[in-house]
């Protein structure tokens, strides 16, 4: 409701022995956000989209090295072009196979995860008022309201190099993956996100009542949102030996 511009992409690609979904935040001037956001889901997705065991330790690996090629590939842009001086941006990928997920996360766009009615956080902010809140210094409330809340201690390509925070665990059916940029979540508290998740619909229009509600109260940011049902899963198979 109140950008001109729009500083956030993201992918999504699901066949019927994976899925992996992205989104990204960009961040910088002259449209510099759109270009890191829009790299990072290109180089991201094209080292996920060959995945099909995620169960093993190379699979956590070729995610983390997808997001630190990604890092790279920004951060020497922004060193070569001027107008691309502190560009960068968020990435929180999804990857599901078989009956397993596998997440890599940098930044402050979130993954949710809700089961049996009850929505979770699976990933962490890397930003200020995280670190505050980890200290106890801030409640979770209060960082939410904080003058500094967008600030964010950890994104890709503002950097030569990047830590990547890794996620796995099990898929369930009935599961709901949410994927979504702080223009949501900033907005949005969790417990009404956790309402409108519930609700007996298609992912598409989840998705249209989360930007909704998002641009209800204010549509500060960019706002992008993914929702992944789980309607079954298949019995995890053991990678292949070597």
């Amino acid at each position: 409701m109140v950008r001109s511009g729009n500083e956030d992409n993201f992918f999504t690609e699901a066949d019927d022995k994976r899925g992996v979904f992205v989104v990204a935040d960009g961040m910088g001037g002259h449209a510099a956000g759109e270009v890191a956001s829009e790299m990072a889901v290109q180089i991201v997705s094209r080292h996920l989209l060959p995945l099909e065991h995620i169960r093993d330790n190379e699979s956590g690996e070729r995610m983390a090295q997808a997001l630190r090629d990604a890092n790279r590939a920004i951060y020497e842009r922004m060193l070569a072009e001027v107008d691309k001086q502190g560009m960068g941006t968020t990435a929180s990928c999804l990857v599901l196979s078989e009956n397993q997920y596998l997440i890599g996360q940098v930044g402050d766009s979130r993954i949710y995860l809700l089961r049996d009615g009850a929505l979770r956080q699976i990933t962490k902010d890397h930003s200020y008022v995280q670190e505050q809140v980890d200290a106890g210094l801030l409640t979770p409330e209060q960082a939410r309201y904080h003058p500094y809340s967008n600030v964010i201690t950890r994104c890709v390509g503002a950097n030569e190099s990047v830590d990547v925070d890794l996620y796995r665990g099990e898929v369930l059916p009935g599961d709901v993956f949410l994927v979504a940029s702080d223009g949501l979540t900033g907005m949005v508290d969790d417990r009404r996100l956790q309402q409108i998740l519930l609700a007996r619909s298609s992912p598409g229009r989840i998705v249209d009542a989360l930007i909704a509600e998002a641009n209800g109260r204010g549509g500060l940011d960019n706002i992008t949102a993914i929702i992944v049902q789980i309607g079954a899963v298949t019995a995890a198979e053991a990678p292949p030996s070597e």
